[in-house]
């Protein structure tokens, strides 16, 4: 088998970047582990920044989005019981944020991707990238018990923080900053309307909470809870009661409740490695990079990614210019490590680090006072919200 592009991961970042190559002539190839159905049952994010907006409507997988996505054009903070609204759009000269869930996003390049009938092979066990120094690298990988090869002129790594990617790569040629926090989200899903019509921030004396969505009849809520909670442990009723307390009164009183579709912990880490390049080797998305949930960044960050690396493959099947090629690190990191100074941001100042009153609890309310009555911090967290320019190569 050969390919000019061969891309480890089926998730949404993979299915983006094969989709925007293949529609520029560019052949690829998609290895994935897991099934089809597997990639589609995972829940995830579900706020799209307004360059991935326009980024899929590039790929020509908009139809549905544009149908039933929801254009979001302000946030709310909650602060115990008061509520503070960031007007996106105003803040930005009208730039907003699309609420359409990852879920459907991947089922959208999924069938696009079987429309122009591009190759993506699912169960690929033991996927190994070689010679990735060479100009000549190659995948091996198993298949229905027999081992293949795939030899190709480009990988791109977009199988998350636990793919092959990333252990690709010497150690010794690459550097791991990380921050790990000292909590996680339990994430309910359930068919019940949204509480609100925007997502409700809110910081409270017994954590964090979040009111998000994913359609007009589906909701998603989030409470902060301890690393060493456990999912069996929170019943829905549970869950409910304890959101309730988090929330103004009459976010509370407003609150419809019902049975959960899924319910998880997930834990907050940072995480970036550098560089993101490795020969021939490109990592994308979580191979690189996790973001804490508060910002909204981590499918828009990997977005960007696949833009900056969908733009340099043009250039260099298109062009010629293989010059660029170095370049892609250092661009993707400049709005990386914005993206993580935001996230980290949010997280640290809507959180609760300690049961005590103690001087880091002084100081985020003091931030929360700032930035809540001042148009230039609500204007930080509004343009950092919708999503900052993408780089470019040169």
């Amino acid at each position: 088998m050969k390919t000019q592009v061969a891309i480890i991961g089926a998730g949404p970042s993979g299915l983006l970047l094969g989709q925007l190559l293949s529609r520029q002539g560019i052949d690829n190839i998609i290895l994935e582990r897991k099934s089809g159905e597997y990639v589609l049952g995972r829940i995830r994010a579900g706020v799209l920044e307004q360059g991935m907006v326009d980024l899929l409507r590039e790929a020509g997988v908009d139809k549905r989005m544009d149908e039933e996505g929801e254009v979001h054009d302000g946030v709310e903070l909650a602060l115990d019981n008061r509520r503070v609204r960031v007007d996106l759009a105003g803040l930005t000269g009208g730039k907003t944020v699309m609420v359409y869930g990852q879920t459907e996003v991947t089922r959208d390049l999924m069938e696009a991707r079987e429309a122009i009938g591009g190759t993506t092979i699912y169960e690929a066990y033991n996927v190994q990238p070689h010679d990735l120094e060479s100009d000549s690298p190659y995948i091996t990988f198993e298949k229905d018990g027999e081992t293949h090869r795939l030899d190709c002129d480009y990988v791109a790594g977009c199988d998350g923080f636990h793919g092959i990617s990333r252990k690709s790569i010497p150690a010794d040629r690459i550097k791991e900053f990380e921050k790990v926090y000292p909590f996680g989200w339990l994430g309910l899903l359930s068919d019940t309307p949204p509480v609100a019509d925007e997502l409700i921030y809110a910081r409270h004396e017994r954590g964090f909470a979040l009111c998000s969505m994913r359609s007009s009849t589906r909701s998603r809520y989030y409470i902060q809870v301890g690393l060493d909670e456990k999912v069996e442990d929170w019943s829905d009723e549970r869950f409910w009661e304890e959101l309730k307390r988090r929330v103004p009164d009459d976010v509370a009183a407003k609150l419809v409740t019902g049975p959960s579709l899924e319910k998880s912990i997930a834990p907050l880490r940072s995480f970036v490695v550098e560089p993101m390049q490795y020969g021939r080797l490109f990592l994308v998305g979580d191979a690189a990079h996790i973001v804490p949930p508060t910002g909204a960044k981590g499918l828009n960050l990997a977005a960007s990614d696949v833009n900056t690396l969908y733009r340099l493959m043009v250039q260099v099947y298109q062009e010629g210019r293989t010059d660029l090629i170095p370049n892609y690190s250092a661009t993707c990191l400049k709005r990386i490590w914005k993206a993580e100074r935001f996230s980290w941001w949010m997280t640290s100042m809507l959180h609760k680090f300690s049961e005590e009153e103690d001087f880091n609890t002084r100081m985020q309310q003091a931030e929360l006072d700032y930035v809540t009555s001042s148009e230039a911090g609500l204007t930080t967290i509004a343009e950092n919200y919708v999503g900052l320019p993408y780089e470019s190569l040169e």
